[in-house]
């Protein structure tokens, strides 16, 4: 009986702490749509309320109709979706190579990608600017790219490395006793396997590029980015437009999220490796 409360009280404290994590994370967010959407009045009180009570669709007619949403969604969803594609073609076969190297040389390889986050990105975006420059990428969506590929390439890869490194080498041997080649079993077996691993890297990276904001800052000038929309009205002092931009800016990452988490499963590995 004892052991059972111990389990029931374990399980309810789990509870507890677990609503008070997701109150934390989750109610910010309910003010910044509730602001989207709240009158002056409501809003600028001295006690406001936590639930509304009256709505308005004003601010978000300001924000809709301003013609400063369409082109920077476009860019900001452009350039996070094309540098995650890119960054996984290029890391995963790389990660994968690594993952089969002897225990130090992998290590080593890891901590070189360990070594490259410690460059501050504001100081790589000043030069990097200046080079984009002279090769006129100033202020297009390919600059943005491979400026975000320099910070999230070694991201990406020091995930997948991991990723396959929890793959056992049985499964590359019975690729390879069937008579499929390095390629082969890399496309065929290796990679679906590691479908939760990589859908995990490409969202985390993508969401890093959504919400980039020092490279976007430094390489656009006429067409910005969602994030410096949001920084544009918070310098104009609108708090309405900017709780309604800081929505629209949240609403793709929660639909790449629901789309992303169905690779998102335990146990991906079972059942890969035949008895």
């Amino acid at each position: 009986m004892k052991t059972d409360t111990k389990r029931t009280l374990r399980k309810i404290g789990f509870g507890v702490i677990l609503a008070i994590l997701c109150a934390y994370m989750i109610i910010p967010i309910y003010i910044v749509v509730k602001v989207s959407f709240g009158t002056t009045e409501e809003v600028m009180t001295q006690h406001p309320t936590l639930l509304p009570h009256a709505i308005t669709l004003e601010h978000w007619a300001d924000v809709l109709t301003s013609g400063n949403v369409l082109a920077p969604l476009l860019k900001s969803f452009t350039v996070a979706t094309a540098t995650t594609v890119v960054a996984i073609l290029i890391v995963s076969p790389a990660a994968y190579a690594i993952s089969r190297l002897s225990r130090k040389v992998k290590l080593s390889f890891v901590m070189v990608l360990f070594f490259t986050k410690m460059f501050p990105t504001i100081g790589i975006a000043l030069p990097i600017s200046v080079n984009f420059l002279k090769w006129n990428l100033m202020d297009t969506s390919l600059g943005l790219i491979l400026a975000d590929l320099i910070g999230q390439l070694p991201f990406m890869a020091w995930i997948l490395v991991s990723t396959f490194s929890g793959i056992p080498r049985d499964l590359d041997e019975a690729a390879y006793i069937d008579g499929a080649t390095r390629m082969q079993a890399l496309m065929r077996v290796i990679f679906p396997v590691a479908g939760q691993g990589i859908a995990v890297a490409g969202m985390y990276v993508w969401l890093n590029c959504w919400n980039e904001f020092t490279y976007a800052l430094y390489l656009s000038l006429s067409t910005k980015t969602l994030p410096l929309m949001v920084y544009y009205y918070i310098e104009r002092g609108g708090m309405f437009q900017t709780a309604a931009y800081a929505t629209i800016l949240a609403i793709p990452v929660i639909i790449v999220t629901f789309i992303l988490q169905r690779y998102l499963k335990s146990g991906y590995l079972s059942g890969a490796i035949k008895g």
